[in-house]
């Protein structure tokens, strides 16, 4: 999984420490946009972003 290609919507690779998988902020985790191939998350309908911490 550490080598797939980030999606649009990833703010880190996967398996980064610090990070985890969210829903889709604009599929809301469809995977799907007006009936094509979600932009964002490229259809996984998740992202990888930054989590709690501070």
């Amino acid at each position: 999984m550490e080598n797939e290609p980030m999606a649009p919507g990833d703010q880190a690779p996967a398996g980064t420490p610090g990070t985890g998988e969210n829903v889709c902020p604009q599929c809301e985790g469809s995977g799907e946009v007006d009936g094509k191939t979600c932009p964002t998350c490229e259809g996984s309908g998740t992202v990888i972003e930054g989590i709690g911490g501070g």
